[in-house]
């Protein structure tokens, strides 16, 4: 599918569904925030979003725990969880979509290049998916990006 089919899909579930949406991003750079506006419309379901590319950002713009971050790392489930409850809590919308990782091309924290975490945190629930990307930065960037609103779409459609 392409990526214009998918951002189309989330817009029409959002419209549909009268669902609001926020975004927390770290290493997608803005890029999920971008594909959602990139059609018309986007103000009727899109929030906010966020790029908290620094611990500190997370920290204190989102509000993710210092704990977590020093027990866990930026890049770890634990962050990405927070993340997106937090995005969620702040921006008052049904769902938040937050994503963490090393795009490369380097080690981090003692993390493989391509390690991704994208969570979504929905009333009550947060859901965290895993990736282990293998292309180059940029592509595992777009890859990370488009995961996340396949993800939102998987887990609006199961919803239902």
């Amino acid at each position: 599918m392409k990526i214009l089919d998918i951002i189309r899909r989330v817009h029409e579930i959002f419209i549909e569904k009268g669902l609001t949406l926020s975004v927390a991003e770290s290493c997608t750079g803005g890029l999920i925030s971008h594909y959602m506006t990139t059609l018309p419309g986007a103000s009727r379901f899109f929030e906010a979003g966020a790029v908290t590319y620094s611990a500190a950002s997370k920290k204190v713009i989102l509000g993710v725990s210092s704990s977590t971050i020093s027990t866990h790392g930026v890049v770890s489930r634990e962050t990405a969880k927070e993340m997106s409850e937090k995005m969620r809590s702040l921006a008052g919308t049904d769902y938040a979509v937050a994503t963490t990782g090393n795009l490369g091309p380097d080690i981090l924290e003692g993390k493989p290049k391509g390690l991704v975490y994208i969570s979504l945190s929905k009333n009550g629930k947060t859901l965290i998916k895993e990736l282990r990307l293998e292309g180059e930065r940029d592509e595992n960037k777009e890859e990370a990006a488009v995961a996340a609103m396949n993800f939102l779409i998987e887990v609006i459609n199961k919803a239902e």
